[in-house]
């Protein structure tokens, strides 16, 4: 309880607000990008970006690169938000000698990162279980076919119950945890290399904004990947009937087995030029919102 009192007084909910608007930028800068991540890690397309993208848009027209966007824009604000707002406030709880003025240490930083990594694996788990089985269904003219978030929400809950909404919980949370310790270090140690002082001073320029943020998601993104493909094929079964995987492990060893271990890394190069982009615009976002909003540092 006294975490959360922190949480809500210490910091006015300005990380909160800043990192919605941070959040938002993300969803624009990025879904087309993440729709392809997503067609190459099912491999219904087969692994070329490039191939995929002139069939999607040949049959649906651009707006295909947009299926799914609602889910993670509706709720992309209240989850960015929770993230950063956790990690300013975990990341000052490591350093208990710690002046308001000055920055977190690296280690608070990290540990800052673990928690709220678990933290988003909450939010995030059943808002990319829609969104995934939005990105693969085809479009038809058949009247059953599934119109948007709500059809995905219904059908699962129909068959599975609420646990179906969490499918795919257990590895996004071993997907989440380390990779934001990775992604809010990264962003820390460059931006601070990039403008000497900027950590303490907020000072940096745009650019450094938007090199350290963009580095950030490529270095998280790099130390998860296998895990957020095997969790793509996971959660891609809930509107499949009977389900192709047993769990995690048994997920692992067939792909493997039948696809290689390349499949593993099936769409890291979508991904980690998406993450650039949106990772920049992510930080940049924020860094902005706090400014502008609460302290008129430009």
């Amino acid at each position: 309880m006294e975490l959360w009192t922190e949480f809500a007084a210490k910091s006015s909910g300005k990380e909160f607000v800043a990192g919605g608007f941070g959040g938002v930028a993300a969803v624009i800068a990025g879904h087309p990008l993440d729709t392809l991540r997503v067609e190459q890690q099912h491999s219904r397309l087969g692994p070329s970006a490039f191939r995929i993208l002139r069939q999607l848009v040949a049959r649906e027209g651009p707006r295909g690169l947009f299926k799914g966007m609602a889910a993670p824009l509706a709720s992309i604000t209240f989850q960015n938000a929770i993230v950063f707002q956790s990690y300013a406030t975990l990341s000052r709880k490591f350093d208990k000698d710690i002046k308001p003025t000055d920055p977190p240490s690296f280690r608070g930083v990290i540990f800052g990162g673990f928690g709220a990594g678990a933290i988003q694996s909450l939010i995030v788990s059943p808002i990319e279980l829609v969104k995934i089985n939005l990105q693969l269904q085809r479009q038809t003219n058949d009247k059953s076919s599934l119109k948007g978030p709500a059809d995905i929400v219904r059908i699962i809950l129909n068959r599975e119950g609420w646990r179906g909404i969490y499918r795919g919980f257990t590895i996004t949370v071993l997907r989440d945890v380390p990779s934001h310790a990775f992604y809010f270090s990264t962003y820390e140690y460059i931006r601070e290399k990039l403008h000497p002082g900027c950590r303490k001073n907020g000072q940096e320029t745009f650019g450094t904004m938007l090199v350290a943020g963009g580095l950030a998601g490529v270095v998280s993104w790099m130390s998860c990947y296998p895990l957020d493909v095997i969790k793509t094929r996971i959660q891609s079964q809930s509107n499949s009937t009977p389900l192709m995987y047993r769990g995690i492990v048994d997920c692992f060893r067939r792909s493997v087995k039948n696809e290689g271990w390349n499949v593993l890394w099936r769409g890291l190069g979508t991904t980690l030029t998406r993450a650039f982009i949106v990772n920049g615009a992510v930080f940049t976002g924020y860094e902005t919102a706090l400014r502008l909003l609460f302290t008129n540092n430009f």
